[in-house]
């Protein structure tokens, strides 16, 4: 792993998991989707990785134009890096979920580096008034999924954005496997390090939120890739600040944001995602780590630079 004194933050701001029903707080528009992201990146957050929202339902949507409300705000109020994702959410075809990263041609996308279980149906059974009729469709509709990630869906992204577009990944790995698989795109040539390795655990049908399994990721993820990797680790939900925290102490980044957990500490719902920024920010401190600006993440993670994307 690649250790630096500066550990760099991503929010993810609004994410696909969670409904509108469930906070208040949680943005939806593209005024709302750039507002909090400014103020991500004002409390020190250098990435912001972004889905969009149908700014009418609050549902997932993977309409482009929806993303060039928003992107152009954030890049012209701040120097964050932004980050868009291709995994969008299992409701939509591989075409859908690239669509906004063909067009935007991002400095950083995510990439999940496997298909798997994702089950947010729990929530749907929770007692609340739902503001929303498509909500608990939705969430219970991920019982019967598959998250659809496969070797050929990652490659055909790896080409596109990575060798057509300048565009570097945020490699999600949910489970050891992923790691694996990220190391076999590697070894075809379409992988390139340095690689930024975003461990994620807590999500159902993924790797538990247990701290040895960090640890264990960390492990095969130095077998697989020596000096090569940068290091970063959430969990969802309550887990989110313990993770954070440990990721922290091995020398590795953080991500925080309202697309993993709607909550500021326990039973406490976040007002923002600058206000988790913010704990986590202390928490860096506290633990002697500095925080990243933006141009310090661009040089670590070898990216291409705001004047290169196509928004």
């Amino acid at each position: 792993m690649k250790r630096s004194p500066k550990a760099i933050i991503s929010c993810a701001v609004t994410g696909s998991a969670h409904t509108p029903s469930m906070s208040e707080h949680l943005p939806v528009t593209p005024d709302e989707i750039a507002e909090q992201s400014v103020e991500a990146v004002a409390a020190g957050a250098a990435i912001v990785h972004l889905h969009a929202r149908d700014p009418r339902t609050g549902q997932p949507t993977p309409d482009p134009d929806v993303f060039m409300r928003f992107l152009p705000q954030i890049k012209e109020r701040t120097n964050a890096v932004v980050n868009i994702t291709t995994g969008g959410a299992m409701t939509m075809s591989i075409e859908d979920r690239l669509a906004a990263a063909r067009r935007a041609r991002p400095e950083l996308a995510s990439m999940n580096m496997g298909s798997m279980n994702f089950g947010v149906y729990p929530a749907a059974e929770v007692d609340r008034v739902w503001k929303h009729d498509w909500e608990q469709r939705y969430l219970r509709a991920s019982e019967s999924a598959v998250f659809s990630n496969t070797f050929a869906q990652i490659a055909t992204t790896l080409r596109e954005l990575g060798d057509g577009a300048g565009t570097r990944f945020e490699y999600e790995c949910y489970d050891v496997g992923h790691l694996y698989n990220l190391a076999h795109m590697a070894e075809r040539g379409l992988a390139k390090p340095p690689f930024l390795i975003q461990c994620v655990f807590g999500v159902l049908g993924g790797i538990g939120a247990d701290s040895d399994n960090l640890r264990h990721m960390v492990t095969i993820a130095d077998r697989l890739f020596g000096d090569d990797y940068h290091l970063s680790a959430f969990a969802a939900g309550r887990h989110q600040m313990p993770f954070a925290t440990h990721s922290a102490l091995l020398g590795g980044h953080v991500r925080v944001g309202l697309e993993d957990s709607l909550y500021i500490g326990r039973g406490e719902l976040a007002t923002s995602n600058a206000q988790q920024v913010a704990k986590v920010s202390r928490i860096l401190t506290e633990v002697g780590r500095d925080i990243a600006t933006p141009d310090e993440a661009r040089a670590m993670l070898g990216l291409k630079g705001a004047d290169h994307v196509g928004f």
